[in-house]
């Protein structure tokens, strides 16, 4: 704890060479942006001392837009999404939200917890995928509270909501700082055992959202080994090395150097959708950096700080220009990328991978970290 808390604290501390703008009053601005099922839904602006700005809404608990400048001082959105909420009903891509009660998949819908065994919707063939179908997080309308430089969102999934077990209890509270950084911090308490594995779904493009594809992004990400997938999609159990394969970006990588070579893993997934193993050392349980992305043209940098003990790697590989976002951009192949932090996908059928299951008396805790900056 003592690590993590003096991460935070650099991360608090404003970076070198920030690029400043004319901007609103820093701090925290909501205002009404519709309505859904009848309840109101408000859309939070969080804005720092540089400018920096970030809008977050109740509903899903969706990060709307993040506008931050490049290496000329140049603000652009960075967040593929919708000028409304409409757009993001449906939301099939999942863009900007907190997706759970557990993140990524679940292997045929089911597990057994306690001797009982579960059944849960399937949405990804065989899989549920992000929780399931209707009371997902990333449907539903949270409880918001403005913060003096955040916005906190509550939520109580009921017991045997989309077949998940127990009432549990979520908040997330996302906080921008000085040092142009958003923490996300999830916590969870349960009144029975259930899995719970909580991400955040943002599309960056570090170029600007629908200013073309994202393959010229160089990404580092510190981990060694992945979890392989079968044909569905789901993890073989097996903690592969990365070394000698197109997913070892422990060097920085252009994003399309490698995405279409004739790999196995990358057949099965169109290109990246795979979880790393954030590289940490067997005690620790901090704040460790899991990636770092860099955009050359713009010189936008991503850093993405976690407790969490893996990362998703999508480079939005099931767009198709269908979904249209913010001024009418068609949102097309690859033209987005996701760093989900997350626990393994389908844990609860892995029990060699790290406990998903939150139990009574128990609170889930994980923070991660998006940090930016321009060079």
């Amino acid at each position: 704890m003592i690590v993590r808390a003096l991460i935070l604290l650099l991360l608090f501390i404003p970076a070198i060479a920030i690029f400043a703008r004319p901007a609103a009053k820093p701090g925290v601005q909501a205002q009404t942006f519709g309505t859904h099922e009848g309840k109101p839904i408000t859309l939070y602006t969080l804005t720092n001392s540089h400018g920096v700005e970030v809008r977050v809404m109740n509903y899903g608990g969706i990060i709307v837009s993040i506008r931050v400048p490049d290496r000329e001082g140049r603000f652009a959105d960075v967040i593929l999404g919708h000028d409304t909420l409409e757009g993001y009903i449906p939301n099939p891509p999942y863009l900007g939200a907190i997706v759970g009660r557990y993140a990524n998949r679940i292997a045929n819908g089911t597990f057994t917890l306690e001797g009982k065994t579960y059944r849960l919707p399937k949405n990804d063939g065989p899989n549920t995928l992000h929780g399931g179908t209707t009371r997902t997080f990333d449907r539903v309308v949270w409880d918001g509270e403005a913060l003096k430089n955040g916005v906190a969102f509550m939520y109580l999934s009921k017991e045997g909501e989309e077949g998940f077990p127990g009432n549990l209890k979520v908040k997330v509270t996302y906080t921008l700082t000085d040092a142009n950084a958003i923490i996300i911090d999830y916590g969870a308490t349960t009144d029975k055992a259930t899995p719970i594995n909580v991400s955040q779904h943002s599309y960056f493009n570090l170029a600007g959202e629908g200013n073309g594809d994202i393959l010229n992004h160089e990404v580092m990400i510190n981990a060694d080994r992945f979890t392989p997938v079968d044909k569905n999609l789901i993890p073989t159990g097996e903690l592969r090395p990365v070394k000698g394969t197109p997913l070892d970006f422990t060097r920085p990588t252009t994003i399309g150097a490698r995405i279409n070579d004739n790999y196995e893993q990358l057949v099965l997934g169109r290109g990246y959708d795979h979880n790393f193993v954030v590289n940490r050392k067997p005690s620790q349980n901090d704040m460790v950096l899991a990636a770092r992305v860099h955009e050359p043209t713009s010189g936008r940098t991503l850093e993405v700080w976690t407790t969490q003990p893996g990362i998703q790697f999508y480079t939005g590989n099931f767009l198709d220009g269908s979904v249209v976002g913010k001024q009418g951009h068609a949102y097309k192949r690859r033209y987005g990328f996701c760093l989900e932090t997350q626990h393994f996908p389908d844990s609860p059928n892995h029990p060699d991978f790290p406990t998903t299951i939150l139990k009574t008396g128990e609170v889930f805790h994980e923070t991660t970290v998006f940090r930016f900056s321009a060079k």
